[in-house]
């Protein structure tokens, strides 16, 4: 025998509806509640694996923002590093451009 809703049997009995059909629709309303039944638990369980989701999206996220704040700083001190040896190597150039040209021009005199 399927499952049925009693108080929903009784009603449509002393409604005056046959034995048949207060059975039949009182059954199929259990089936209907049943269904909804393993709706609201899919739907809690989705819920659920959202949040697992969001909580792994959110360490994902800090760890990456750690790992990309220290990726800058590195780069950062590379790129200063870099200008450093750069503007020595200007200043050197022209202090020696300097040098040459002031030797040129002291031997056209």
């Amino acid at each position: 025998m399927a499952i049925m809703l009693s108080k929903t049997y009784v009603a449509l009995k002393s409604a005056g509806a046959s034995e048949e059909e207060a059975q039949a629709a009182a059954e199929e309303l259990a089936d209907y509640e049943n269904r909804l039944a393993s709706i609201d638990n899919r739907l809690a369980r989705i819920e659920s694996e959202l949040t697992g989701l969001r909580s792994e999206m959110r360490t994902e996220i800090h760890s990456l923002r750690s790992e990309m704040g220290s990726e800058t700083t590195s780069l950062r001190s590379e790129i200063n590093n870099r200008f450093t040896v750069l503007t020595w190597a200007v200043g050197i150039n022209a202090a020696a451009t300097i040098a040459i040209l002031g030797a040129l021009l002291h031997g056209l005199r």
